[in-house]
């Protein structure tokens, strides 16, 4: 029996160079299971998306997923992409050991926690504040440049990831430090500080919850090591209290060990894998 995939509607596309399609998974004439296929700009030049990928229960543990995928892949690499990007829920180890097998590489992971009715206490000694607003205007570019150097490895040219980047900035942040639902804290360690935390309330979380997200963290260099960044996070929970959400959420790349050990002890959990593979 053969595995192929099959048309399930019109190719859809726009002006701005992105396109998708539905697709059914077949087994001869038997419909297995589904996928949809992607291919958007917005994620990178020539980066293709496989998104949804299903197979029945009857039919798994058959080879139908692994075959449906190449197949995937096939399309994507007629479609001109030469990078393909996955999600994968956080429970489904089945579909993470297959991307493993077939090649991908695990980049990152978004996690939840839902949050205490309690605001929590932070160590003696350690201190929150709103961050002023020369403290942000100094943020802001190192920022900017930051995310910019993420849209660099993901292919674009220098001067668009710093205008992809100026653009996303631009959008969660039209009034800068008085954008309304957003949070920028600075932690203070022995009335020194030490790290800042930005924090947007009104995101998209689980189903029937309203959620906060945390869009940066970091501790200055020289105080690394000191436990601030969990003193960082406790303040992210507070700001999403603050804001009425009681789920927070961020993306952690797998990279990051010790952020992703300090967000595993603090009760964060994976909702989301994010793999990806060059396609040769």
């Amino acid at each position: 029996m053969t595995t192929t995939l099959r048309p399930a509607g019109p190719l859809q596309s726009t002006a701005e160079g992105a396109r998708s399609r539905p697709y059914e998974v077949r087994v001869n004439s038997r419909v297995v299971g589904k996928v949809e296929l992607a291919a958007d700009p917005a994620a990178g030049p020539a980066v293709g998306l496989i998104r949804g990928l299903w197979i029945d229960r009857p039919d798994r543990r058959r080879g139908r997923g692994t075959v449906a995928a190449l197949a995937a892949e096939e399309v994507l690499r007629g479609w001109g992409c030469r990078r393909i990007d996955v999600a994968v829920p956080g429970d489904a180890a089945d579909a993470r050991r297959m991307a493993g097998a077939l090649g991908y590489t695990e980049t990152g992971r978004h996690m939840v926690k839902r949050v205490s009715a309690r605001p929590p206490a932070l160590p003696a000694g350690d201190t929150g504040r709103p961050m002023t607003a020369g403290e942000f205007e100094a943020w802001l570019g190192p920022a900017v440049e930051g995310y910019a150097a993420v849209w660099r490895e993901r292919g674009l040219a220098p001067a668009a990831a710093l205008a992809r980047s100026r653009e996303a900035h631009d959008e969660q942040l039209p009034r800068g430090l008085d954008t309304p639902g957003t949070s920028f804290s600075v932690l203070e360690s022995g009335g020194v500080p030490v790290g800042q935390v930005w924090v947007s309330c009104g995101v998209a979380g689980l189903p029937g919850d309203p959620g906060a997200y945390v869009f940066d963290v970091a501790v200055a260099g020289e105080h690394r090591g000191r436990g601030h960044g969990r003193s960082l996070m406790l303040l992210a929970e507070r700001a999403a209290l603050a804001g009425r959400a009681r789920l927070i959420g961020l993306h952690v790349l797998v990279s990051n060990t010790p952020a992703r050990r300090l967000y595993e002890s603090l009760g964060y959990q994976v909702v989301q894998h994010n793999f990806t593979k060059p396609l040769i």
